[in-house]
């Protein structure tokens, strides 16, 4: 057994997301999947006897009829995760909650409150939201700009840290001998004024057996690469190819270690959607055939999301990729900035760049079991990830994964045979963080 093991996460998308307009035909899937409680705790239980560290639930808050079916109807996430808490035993529950809008003190409790329920098993993804037209939902008539948005994301997290260190161990003794419950010497204000939050605290609920929720990121700006090397403990990306994962894998450790943090209490996650059959040609065909079902109008309409729903219809699709850029200054401004440059290089038209898209988020896991646990071995061993998070929708595409990968993984020692922890940080080899009250008063002993 090795000391570094794979970390897998799994993310229940119902209906299907990006890339899966056809998904939601499967007879397997319920028309309902993505609103259905008990379709996700199946997934979850699906996913705990597979021994996986977490359920990712993603999210957005704003739609038009061109986003993916998954989208357009699903479970807030803190709600479901809720829910799923009293309906697992050893699985984390990571909800995806924008700091942009909303405040710290709401997320912090809410957090807290299902990290308790689940007895130590949240994670929060810290996003900033992608669609700039969430603003509007929010009585806002424009979207922050990058600068904000991440100025505000590292102020939000930093302020619910400190609420979440509001309570030291041992202020609720709960003596009914001696009539007391409360001890007011282990409970502490945080007086917090900043440039986007002012918040006085203290939080209304004690820390769980994790002493705070994980902490996850996923952006990929300059902006949210510093976020993550910041405050991020576990950073989702997309597959992209083996070697650019690589880069992205030593750069991240490098700038978590150049702010003073341990660069293996971070770990790197790419997001994945195995194809797996019998046989490797038996996948590539399987996975050329859910391709060629798609249609390209729906792929070039929900290409649009990061250019904030540009209406690319206008353009010849057989054209050379058009000037568009300004439409994603405030949405996704570094993905679509990485697309246009392979468009310009390679000459790529408008639909050769929605195809290369589409190709470029699906990551490589295409073959037979032995295949797919070979690549994954080959990413993890070559420190291009730590683990993966695999979005599902067909759960017997997920079993043979879940049946046929893992046994493989594990036998190469790669993946753990039992959970060995009871909580997400302790599963995921993440240290306890200390209560900044309670070091700050051990110091002042010791300097005594």
């Amino acid at each position: 057994m090795t000391e570094r093991q794979l970390k897998f996460g799994v993310a229940p998308v119902g209906v299907g997301g990006p890339g899966q307009q056809n998904t939601w035909l499967d007879p397997e899937i319920p028309g309902d999947a993505s609103v259905d409680i008990e379709w996700y705790i199946a997934r979850a239980r699906q996913a705990e006897a597979a021994l996986f560290d977490f359920v990712f639930v993603v999210d957005s808050q704003f739609i038009t009829a061109d986003s993916p079916p998954h989208y357009l109807n699903r479970l807030e996430p803190l709600t479901l995760l809720a829910a799923l808490a009293v309906s697992t035993e050893a699985i984390g529950l990571v909800a995806t909650i924008t700091t942009s809008y909303t405040e710290p003190f709401h997320v912090a409790r809410q957090l807290a409150s299902v990290d308790l329920i689940s007895h130590g098993r949240a994670g929060w993804n810290v996003v900033t939201s992608l669609d700039p037209g969430t603003s509007k939902n929010y009585g806002r008539e424009e979207h922050f700009d990058y600068p904000t948005r991440y100025g505000r994301a590292l102020e939000h997290v930093r302020v619910a840290q400190g609420l979440w260190d509001s309570y030291e161990q041992g202020a609720f003794p709960r003596d009914k001998a001696a009539g007391v419950f409360f001890d007011p010497d282990r409970q502490h204000t945080l007086d917090h004024v900043g440039e986007h939050f002012s918040v006085a605290g203290p939080l209304n609920i004690e820390s769980s057996a994790q002493g705070r929720p994980v902490i996850f990121q996923a952006g990929d700006s300059e902006e949210g690469r510093d976020l993550a090397a910041t405050i991020g403990e576990g950073i989702l990306t997309m597959a992209r190819g083996f070697e650019e994962a690589q880069e992205f894998y030593a750069e991240m450790k490098g700038r978590a270690a150049d702010k003073g943090r341990d660069p293996e209490q971070m770990l790197i996650m790419p997001s994945m959607l195995p194809v797996i059959a019998d046989t490797d040609e038996e996948a590539r065909e399987l996975q050329a055939a859910r391709e060629g079902a798609k249609s390209f109008e729906r792929s070039l309409a929900e290409f649009a999301r990061p250019y904030g729903w540009h209406d690319f219809s206008q353009y010849d699709p057989d054209a050379p990729f058009p000037d568009v850029a300004r439409y994603a200054a405030r949405g996704g401004r570094t993905m679509t900035a990485r697309l246009e440059a392979v468009a310009r290089q390679q000459g790529l038209t408008l639909r050769e760049t929605v195809l290369y898209a589409e190709r470029m988020f699906r990551g490589g896991f295409v073959g037979s079991p032995e295949t797919v646990a070979d690549e994954i071995e080959r990413w993890f061993v070559g420190r291009a990830a730590d683990g993966f998070i695999l979005h599902v929708t067909v759960p017997s595409e997920f079993a043979r994964f879940t049946d046929e990968v893992m046994p493989i993984l594990r036998e190469r020692g790669l993946a753990r045979s039992s959970y060995q922890e009871n909580t997400l940080r302790g599963n995921l080899g993440l240290a306890i963080p200390e209560n900044r009250h309670t070091a700050a008063r051990l110091a002042r002993a010791g300097g005594a």
